[in-house]
Formats: structure tokens, C-alpha cells, sequence
């Protein structure tokens, strides 16, 4: 049965990472994307989850020298593929179309919440129909997204693709009731302690994430995404309608009999914060007030991702605007009337300038303008569960110079796997920081295990880590002789 971390990491267990940063890869080769058509920085991510790394480095690629980065992603499930997917179209959105705090809103409501506003839902049934179209027409995905590459997935999952896009693109709410689905998984998991799970919670959060170093993460908001499943409240509003990105289909046993059940079947116990929200370049927002931290990690994610975003459309560092004085915030209030009746105008032009097209099943789709581009980046999604097969296609021997791997698929990193790192390679780790059903013990018995598995592998640890306070460990290879 599914344990309380999930069977689909729909959100990684670290923070995000800048895969070109000099101080956790420092052997990445020099090279120039003038310097030839193959002298490209290749990073193999291996079950990350999300697009946190991914997006991170790319944002940020401009802080380093100008280099072409080719991404190629493994996961375990497709549905992770699709929310990537997703979100990364959601980011190319151009600007006059959407602004960076609509986006940064939407991002992480899809991003960590059972349940969301109408209109982020209208936008997963929008974009849905897109992707189905580029999932079934190549032509279409070059057109859209000339950065995303389909076609080394094979036909099969390509058809399950088109599923899944079906399934979210059905504005049929009854089809599905996540917060069924998330109350199942917290009766599951706490058995007798249901009824008292509101102490279940206050004890997850100060006796395991206190230990482990939780940052600004308070126990309130901890706790209401515990019992509610949402993580990212950022507006006066109603979160009321079903986030179908968290729901799939797993092949579970009941009674001897494998069943085919839809659910939801990620994590319960750890949150999304992890990624966005423990870890900031902004100091200020680690700043105390009688011993406690005055934000929280919603604020640090909105940051997080606000400045991501920034980053990736304007090429320069996001600055926090200054707090305007007490008198000029009361003539701004004077002005939220009219505001708000300009804001039904402006969806209503919106609307007439948007040019409907028919799609399959007669459904009709709103085409939107040309998205942004991402200059001298290539996203590769290679089939579900391909890392063992890697080393065996020529086209990938010696490829990789960054290669990450999440700490449920660090199986994978075998004598074998380095067949497909580059002479001089970096490779960096999940620990189990964060898997808050594991011990002190546990964490660093995890820690050398993988240490040991990458020593088998040829490669040699960077520092010593302690699995209870760090989220990374990070390992160099350096091919010997031909070998």
C-alpha cells in the first residue's frame, strides 16, 4: 500500500538548485555556444519531480557564460510529465498576456494545491487542449515550444500522454473528487489517530521538521496544508475547485487483486514548501522578531518564484520594491474601486482579441500569442524508467556532465550508469533530509549508502555530509585511461 511519502513525487524533497553554480559544479567544462554545435552543458536529471532545477538553472543562466544547456529528464510517472509540461508553458506565457504575479500565483497553485480558483482551473482546461495538440502533432510542439522534444517517448506513452490531457481538459468536475482522495490518504495513514491528528501534525512539525532545520516553515501553515492538502493560499478567494494535475491512476493490491484505482497518491507529510519556500537569496526574509521568524514560507516561495521569473524575462537580478509610506498607500486604496471594475473590462477584451480555433471532439480552444522563447536551451523527456537502458545507446555514452538523482531513484547510480558520464562529470544526490518517517540514524545510514554506491560508480565525494542537515550531497568522476 501507499506510505504517507507517496508512489508519485510530485514535488522534490529539496531545494531548488542552480546546476551552473560555480560552488556545486565546479568542473563544468568552459565552453561557449559559439565554440561548436556540440560543446553543449548536458544535465541528466533522474526523478527530480518538478521543473525546480530546471527552471532555476535556466532562469539564471544568463548570471554565467553564455553556454547552450540540453535538459534530459526521467521519471517514473507520466503524469509528471504533463505537470511539467504544464508549467513550463505557463511560464513561456508572454508578458502583456500574463504579468509575473499572475504567473508566480498560477505556478504555485498548480504547483502544491489539492484545490484552486476557477480561473487557474479554466487555464489547466485551456492548456490542456494545446498539449494534447503538441503531445499528437509534432509539428505544432516545434511551432509552440521548439525547446521541448517528444520524440524519444515512446508511441505507447505518447497515447497515455493524450489520456491524461483528456482527463484535465474535461470540465466535468464530478469525474474525480481530490478531496476525497486526500482524506482517504490521511485516514490511511493515521489509523487511530485521525480523530487527534491536529496533535499528529503539531508532532510531525516540532519533533521531525525541527530537527531537520525547517526555516521559516511555521507550524500554522504546516499544518493547514496537512489537513486541507493547500499550500499556497495567496489570495482572499475561494480554493474550491479540484486540482486534477495531483490526481492519477496506480495500480494498487487489494485482497490479492491488482485494481487500477484513480487517486491521489503523492506525499502527505512533507509538503511542497520544500522545494521554494525553506531556502531564499533574499536575507530579509530570514529576519526574527522575539525569536520568531516574521514570514513564512509562502512568502519565500512567491519570492522564490517571483524572482525566477523575473530573471528569465528581463536577464537581471529581481530587486524587492521598497514599502511605500502609510500616506501614500491610503491614496492608492482611494483607487480600488475603479480598479476592480477595470479588471471585468480587461478580461472582456481579452477574450474578443483571443481567436478561437475547433479541436478534437468539437471542443474549442482560445490559441494564444506566440510564447517566449528559451534561447540556447533543449528539454528532452525520455521514457518513463529509462535509466538502466542509458548506457546501453551509444548516442549517450559519455554525455552527461551533470547528473542528478532524486533519493527514490538513486538505485540507478551503478558501475554501469557511469558509462554515460562525461570524462569530467559532476553528480549530485538527494539525501533523505526531509523524508520525515526516517531517524537521525537513518538519514546519515542513507547518506552512506549512496556514498558508497557512488564510490562503486568511480566517483569520489566532494565534502562529508550530514544526512540530517543537508538536502544535497554532491560527488565528482573523473574517467581514467579509456575506461
Amino acid at each position: 500500500m501507499v506510505d504517507s511519502l507517496g508512489a508519485i513525487t510530485f514535488w522534490g524533497f529539496s531545494s531548488a538548485l542552480d546546476l551552473q553554480d560555480k560552488d556545486l559544479v565546479s568542473r563544468i567544462k568552459d565552453v561557449s555556444v559559439n565554440d561548436g554545435a556540440d560543446d553543449a552543458i548536458q544535465i541528466l536529471l533522474i526523478g527530480s519531480g518538478d521543473i525546480r532545477h530546471l527552471l532555476t538553472t535556466v532562469a539564471r543562466a544568463w548570471r554565467h557564460r553564455k553556454r547552450k544547456l540540453k535538459f534530459y529528464i526521467i521519471e517514473g510517472n507520466l503524469e509528471l510529465y504533463i505537470r511539467q509540461l504544464l508549467l513550463l508553458h505557463l511560464i513561456l506565457e508572454p508578458p502583456k498576456d500574463m504579468g509575473l504575479q499572475e504567473k508566480t500565483e498560477f505556478f504555485l497553485e498548480i504547483y502544491g494545491n489539492t484545490l484552486i480558483r476557477q480561473q487557474v482551473f479554466d487555464y489547466i482546461v485551456s492548456r490542456s487542449n494545446q498539449l494534447l495538440r503538441m503531445v499528437t502533432d509534432a509539428d505544432y510542439l516545434v511551432e509552440r515550444m521548439p525547446s521541448v522534444h517528444l520524440s524519444a517517448l515512446k508511441f505507447k506513452e505518447r497515447d497515455q500522454m493524450e489520456a491524461i490531457l483528456k482527463f484535465l481538459r474535461n470540465p466535468d468536475l464530478r469525474t474525480a473528487d481530490i478531496a476525497k482522495f486526500w482524506d482517504n490518504r490521511l485516514r490511511k495513514h493515521l489509523e487511530v489517530r485521525y480523530d487527534s491528528r491536529k496533535g499528529a501534525y503539531d508532532w510531525d512539525y516540532s519533533m521531525k521538521l525541527g530537527d531537520r532545520g525547517k526555516g521559516v516553515l511555521n507550524n500554522r501553515e504546516y499544518a493547514y496544508w496537512r489537513e486541507t492538502g493547500i499550500a499556497f493560499g495567496l489570495r482572499e478567494a475561494d480554493y474550491n475547485i479540484q486540482n486534477r494535475t495531483l490526481i492519477s491512476g496506480l495500480i494498487i493490491r487489494k485482497g490479492g487483486d491488482r485494481i487500477a484505482e484513480r487517486g491521489y497518491w503523492g506525499d502527505i507529510v512533507c509538503s511542497p514548501y520544500l522545494s521554494y519556500g525553506i531556502e531564499c537569496e533574499e536575507e530579509s526574509f530570514f529576519k526574527k522578531s522575539n525569536g520568531l521568524y516574521t514570514k513564512t514560507s509562502q512568502e519565500v516561495a512567491v519570492y522564490n518564484i517571483l524572482s525566477l521569473l523575473h530573471e528569465l524575462t528581463h536577464k537581471e537580478r529581481y530587486v524587492m520594491p521598497v514599502p511605500k509610506p502609510a500616506e501614500e498607500k491610503k491614496e492608492e486604496s482611494k483607487l480600488v474601486e475603479i480598479t476592480e471594475e477595470d479588471e471585468e473590462e480587461e478580461e472582456e477584451e481579452k477574450e474578443e482579441d483571443g481567436k478561437v480555433v475547433e479541436v478534437e471532439d468539437g471542443k474549442a480552444e482560445t490559441e494564444t500569442a506566440e510564447l517566449m522563447s528559451l534561447d540556447n536551451v533543449e528539454i528532452h523527456y525520455l521514457p518513463i524508467g529509462s535509466a538502466p537502458d542509458l548506457q546501453k545507446k551509444s548516442k549517450y555514452k559519455r554525455a552527461f556532465d551533470v547528473v542528478y538523482f532524486s533519493n527514490s531513484m538513486v538505485h540507478h547510480l551503478t558501475p554501469e550508469m557511469s558509462a554515460v558520464f562525461s570524462d569530467k562529470a559532476t553528480v549530485i544526490c538527494e539525501t533523505a533530509r526531509y523524508m520525515l518517517e526516517l531517524k537521525k540514524e537513518q538519514c546519515q545510514e542513507f547518506v552512506n549508502k549512496v556514498t558508497a554506491m557512488a564510490k562503486n560508480a568511480g566517483c569520489q565525494a566532494s565534502n562529508p555530509v550530514d544526512g540530517f542537515t543537508c538536502s544535497t550531497m554532491r560527488f565528482t568522476f573523473e574517467r581514467k585511461g579509456d575506461s
